[in-house]
């Protein structure tokens, strides 16, 4: 819940400005409202279907955001062992754990069985063997689906679209039958679901109702072939609005489509946003260096970097860029960048954007998601601090780094 009141910036019912100034830049700011709105607009959308809203921890793993959502009744869904050790910090409920993931390990998958976790999303046989052999081992029986790829094109850039036959991710649809037959020999074994996500940032939901209908067939054989199937894991990939005149699917809408479809499946059904429910919940704030011309070039020189938001250098990513405190000077265009020792340093190139001075305060908009989590310490940079607002009040969720931190663990 970001706007204006008058020229001032708010973040809920606190000024940024104000918030910049007491804990410094750079600094990734989060709306608590907006978190529990986006959950509840999924959780509420449902309605009597049976259903779990598993968050997906890879968007934005920060602890404080994961205990919102953990109150809030939330799921999740992970993909590594650390993300797990994070949800079980943070007070969720192992029990409402969706493991996914191409590459387990050994020790994760004994993590997540010792913490008894609902189910494994499965990408190949040789993890429903190793998930077998350890499940023995414990004395347990483990719940799991197979990640079908669908060969749905999601539309969405290249790096972030997963449901593609070229991609590494789930096993083939046509092949899924005869794995589901195979693992029927795994003793240790419980066939629960089966599971699918086509990628992210997705803005026409199109092709998740395209593969809503190939997974319901699967369903349907595998059924026929007795082999009968509790839930479908739909993912996550809805896509949020990063620039103006984007327009992104509304998050009830979305789901009532799905209803439509999978009401008379008898299905429970499970779905992992994180990028819909984070993303237009968080801002990095940025405070002005310097402004610079090269030539005709005009350059807003920043103190957030890409080792700070590394989606416009990795994906081109755009990300609104706006002041913290409105002025009366005319726009200039130009391209925002950061300190780190690398041209591909930006946020914006080529931006109309506000006409600020050194001092003032920029808001880098949507960052909620793949913000904080993709940070590094590149060039030696202490990572940003994290806040978090609550109505008229906030609290840093996660300290700015020292030169210490930079350290710490190293030896000599």
């Amino acid at each position: 819940m970001f706007c204006y009141s008058e020229d001032d910036l708010y973040c809920e019912q606190v000024a940024l400005a104000d918030l910049a100034h007491r804990t410094g830049t750079p600094a990734y700011v989060y709306s608590s409202q907006t978190i529990l709105a986006n959950y509840r607009a999924y959780d509420e959308a449902f309605g009597d279907l049976p259903h779990s809203v598993c968050y997906a921890v890879k968007a934005n793993s920060s602890l404080a955001v994961l205990g919102l959502l953990a109150k809030a009744g939330a799921g999740f869904d992970i993909v590594s062992g650390g993300e797990l050790f994070r949800v079980l910090q943070a007070g969720g409920d192992p029990s409402k754990v969706v493991f996914s993931g191409v590459g387990k390990t050994a020790d994760e998958v004994e993590y997540a069985l010792a913490s008894g976790i609902h189910s494994f999303n499965c990408e190949s046989e040789s993890e429903l063997a190793l998930i077998d052999a350890m499940a023995a081992r414990r004395g347990v029986k483990a719940g799991f689906s197979i990640r079908v790829n669908p060969d749905v094109d999601a539309s969405t850039h290249p790096y972030i679209s997963t449901g593609l036959s070229q991609h590494k991710f789930g096993i083939a649809m046509s092949e899924a039958l005869a794995v589901y037959d195979r693992a029927r020999g795994l003793k240790n074994l419980s066939a629960e679901g089966v599971s699918c996500h086509i990628g992210s940032q997705i803005l026409d939901p199109a092709p998740i109702l395209e593969a809503v209908e190939k997974l319901l067939a699967l369903v349907a054989a595998l059924g026929a072939e007795g082999l009968p199937i509790r839930h479908l894991d739909l993912g996550g990939g809805l896509g949020i609005r990063y620039r103006d005149g984007e327009k992104a699917p509304a998050i009830g809408e979305f789901i009532e489509s799905l209803r439509a479809r999978l009401r008379e499946s008898g299905l429970r059904v499970m779905v992992e946003p994180g990028r819909s429910i984070v993303g237009p919940a968080g801002v990095l704030l940025t405070r002005v260096l310097y402004r610079k011309k090269n030539g005709p070039k005009e350059f807003v020189v920043v103190d957030a970097a890409m080792n700070d938001l590394i989606r416009p250098s990795l994906y081109h990513a755009h990300h609104e860029i706006i002041p913290v405190r409105k002025n009366a000077l005319p726009p200039v265009t130009a391209d925002v960048v950061g300190p780190i020792c690398e041209t591909g340093d930006f946020l914006a190139r080529g931006r109309q954007m506000a006409n600020v001075m050194p001092g003032d305060f920029l808001a880098v908009c949507a960052a909620g998601a793949y913000g904080f989590v993709l940070s590094s310490n590149y060039n030696s940079r202490p990572r940003a601090a994290e806040v978090l607002v609550e109505g008229s009040a906030y609290r840093v969720i996660r300290r700015r780094e020292t030169f210490e931190d930079l350290v710490r663990g190293e030896t000599l």
